[in-house]
C-alpha cells in the first residue's frame, strides 16, 4: 500500500489556492485511517534538537528536566556541596540563521548551552533571551557551513480542538521521539505555570526532556512550544500543555530584534466573573474580564474604561477570562489600536485603546547597606506598574522588596521578594525616602508590618 501523509490527501481533495480553506474531516476509510505521518515527521524532526544546559547547583534532579524535577523529593544527601549537573530538554529550529526557541526552565542558571541536531551535529549556543513571564527563552547558534532547517509558524488561532497534532522531542533523554494526539482543549488558563496563561492542551504524550519542543500541526508548521504535563507518577497521562505559537512568535521576534521584549501595558485592574456575579450584570454567561479598578493616566482610562465593564472581546475574538485578555494583550504590538467589546449598563458597546508601552516598574529605589538588620535589601516606592506587578491596587501605597540580598542580615530577619513594606516602628511608609531613613537606623527592636501575598504581618525583631 502506498503510504501517503493527509497532507497529500488534502491537496488531492482540493486545489493548492484553496488548500487553507479546505474543510476539516474525520478519515472515511480503512485506508484513510492507515495513512502515515512520515510525510510530516521528515519535514519537522530535522529542525528540533536536543538542548543540553549546563550549571552548577546544590541538587541533583530526578529526570534532569527542572520543571518536572518539582513532583519528586530529593535526598539532602545531594545537598552535601555544589556539584555540576546537566539538565535535559528539547528546541525548535525557527530561522535559517539558527534562532532556536525552548523552556527558559531548560536553561535557567546554565553556565554552558549546546543542542544537538537530530543528525548528530553538535553546536554550542548562546542565550539571546530569556523570559521566565512566558517561560521561553531564545537561544543562537551559528553554522559556518550554511543555513540551518527550521520550522515555520503557524497561526495558533486557527487551532480547533479535535485538531491533530505531533509533539516532537526528547523524552526521558532516549533520543528523538514523535507521539501523535489531538488538541484536547484550548485558551487553558487558571494552570499557575507562568504568567501569561493560555495553553494548548494536547494528548499526544509529553513527557520530562519534552520541554521546549515541538508540537506541530499536520502541514510540519509550528502551532506550540510544549510545556508541561500534568501527572500524577511523573510519565504522560494524556494532559500535556503547550505554549501557542502566536506568543512564541513575539518571544522568537524580540529574540531576533536584540533581545529585549516591550509588552503593552493596560493599566486596568480585573476579576474573574461567576455566575451569581455575570447574572447580577445581565450577562447571559460568566464570561469575560470585569475592570475593577483603572490606574491613572493608562491606556484602559485613555480608552475611557470605567470600573464594572466587562470586557468580552478584543479585535473580535471573544475574551473568557482576565488571563485569556493580558494573553492577547500580550501579543499585540505596542503602539498598535484594538478595538475592545464591552458589555456596559446592560448593553454592548466598544472602545478603541491603544497599545500603550508600559511604565517603569519604579524609577524610585534604595538599597540598604551598613549595619543595619535592613542591609541587603533592596526597595522601591510603589507605582501603579510595581503594583499590578505584585498583586495590589493602584492605590496601594508603600515601598516594595524588589531584591534580597542571599545570606544578608534583611534576608536572615526574614524579608522576601514581593513584600511591601507597611510601617517600622509606628512610622507609616510611603516614599523610599522614609524607608531609607528608618532602615539606617539601629534601635534595639524593630516593629515590623508588612503585607505578603494579601495577608499583613506584624512581627517585632531585635534591632
Amino acid at each position: 500500500m502506498f503510504r501517503k501523509s493527509i497532507v497529500a490527501i488534502l491537496l488531492v481533495l482540493a486545489p493548492a489556492a484553496a488548500f487553507a480553506q479546505v474543510e476539516r474531516t474525520v478519515p472515511q476509510s480503512q485506508e484513510e485511517i492507515q495513512l502515515s505521518y512520515s510525510p510530516v515527521v521528515q519535514q519537522v524532526a530535522p529542525a528540533v534538537v536536543n538542548v543540553y544546559a549546563t550549571r552548577v547547583t546544590q541538587q541533583q534532579s530526578g529526570f534532569g528536566d527542572p520543571f518536572f524535577d518539582q513532583f519528586f523529593g530529593r535526598s539532602p544527601l545531594f545537598n552535601q556541596r555544589p556539584q555540576t549537573s546537566q539538565s535535559l530538554g528539547s528546541g525548535v529550529i525557527v530561522s535559517a540563521d539558527g534562532m532556536i526557541l525552548t523552556n527558559n526552565h531548560v536553561v535557567e542558571g546554565a553556565t554552558d548551552i549546546r543542542i544537538v541536531l537530530n543528525d548528530g551535529r553538535e553546536y554550542p549556543v548562546e542565550l539571546v533571551l530569556a523570559d521566565p513571564s512566558t517561560d521561553l527563552a531564545v537561544l543562537r547558534a551559528e553554522d559556518g557551513a550554511g543555513e540551518f532547517p527550521f520550522v515555520s509558524f503557524a497561526d495558533s488561532d486557527q487551532l480547533e480542538v479535535g485538531d491533530l497534532v505531533l509533539a516532537i522531542g526528547n523524552p526521558f533523554g532516549v533520543g528523538q521521539s514523535v507521539s501523535s494526539g489531538i488538541v484536547s482543549a484550548l485558551a487553558r488558563t487558571g494552570m499557575g505555570m507562568t504568567d501569561y496563561q493560555f495553553f494548548i492542551q494536547t494528548d499526544a504524550a509529553i513527557n520530562p526532556g519534552n520541554s521546549g519542543g515541538a508540537l506541530v500541526d499536520m502541514n510540519g508548521q509550528l502551532v506550540g512550544i510544549n510545556t508541561a504535563l500534568f501527572t500524577r507518577s511523573g510519565g504522560s497521562q494524556g494532559i500535556g500543555f503547550a505554549i501557542p505559537s502566536n506568543m512564541a512568535r513575539v518571544i522568537a521576534d524580540a529574540g531576533a530584534a536584540g533581545g529585549e521584549i516591550m509588552r503593552p501595558w493596560l493599566g486596568a485592574q480585573m476579576q474573574m466573573l461567576d455566575a451569581d456575579l455575570a447574572a447580577s450584570l445581565g450577562l447571559v454567561t460568566p464570561r469575560g474580564a470585569l475592570v475593577t479598578e483603572i490606574a491613572p493616566d493608562s491606556p484602559a482610562e485613555a480608552a475611557g474604561l470605567a470600573s464594572g465593564d466587562v470586557i468580552t472581546a478584543i479585535d473580535g475574538v471573544a475574551v473568557q477570562d482576565p488571563e485569556a485578555l493580558n494573553y492577547r494583550v500580550a501579543t499585540k504590538p505596542v503602539g498598535s489600536i484594538s478595538e475592545l467589546t464591552l458589555w456596559r449598563n446592560g448593553a454592548e458597546t466598544t472602545a478603541a485603546l491603544e497599545m500603550g508601552a508600559p511604565p517603569a516598574t519604579s524609577d524610585r529605589q534604595a538599597t540598604i547597606s551598613g549595619n543595619t538588620r535592613f542591609a541587603g535589601v533592596s526597595a522601591a516606592e510603589l507605582n501603579p506598574a510595581l503594583a499590578q506587578q505584585l498583586g495590589l491596587g493602584f492605590s496601594t501605597q508603600g515601598v516594595a522588596v524588589v531584591e534580597v540580598e542571599a545570606g544578608s542580615p534583611a534576608a536572615r530577619m526574614g524579608l522576601e521578594q514581593g513584600d511591601v513594606i507597611v510601617a517600622l516602628n509606628g512610622t507609616e511608609i510611603r516614599d523610599i525616602e522614609t524607608f531609607e531613613s528608618l532602615a539606617s537606623q539601629r534601635p534595639r527592636a524593630w516593629q515590623i508590618i508588612l503585607q505578603r501575598e494579601g495577608r499583613v504581618i506584624r512581627s517585632v525583631v531585635s534591632g
